[in-house]
């Protein structure tokens, strides 16, 4: 399936904590929680003003970003657990 995000929207696929069980249980640690990441699949256009002018969003293809806590709306795309977020619901870009 093709998607696409409109505005100011990115779609993300969350980077899970490597602390794992040895039954495969993923373990988070307060890093994980506190400051969750995740990898920039797709970029809407940006956010438009009341003037009609485009304001592009800052955020770019195979960034990684961290983002708020509890921010986005979790989608299922393929059978792959996926977040939408609003530009500003993200607050770093991780080198």
């Amino acid at each position: 399936m093709t998607v696409s995000v409109l505005g100011d929207r990115v779609l993300i696929k969350k980077i899970e904590g490597e602390n794992k069980t040895a039954g495969g249980l993923v373990v988070l640690t307060g890093d994980d929680v506190q400051n969750p990441k995740g990898l920039v699949l797709k970029v809407g256009e940006g956010r438009t003003t009341k003037e009609g002018i485009v304001i592009p969003v800052s955020v770019n293809v195979n960034d990684t970003v961290m983002y708020y806590p509890n921010a986005g709306l979790p989608v299922k795309i393929d059978g792959e657990d996926l977040l939408v977020l609003r530009e500003d619901e993200i607050y770093a870009v991780v080198d």
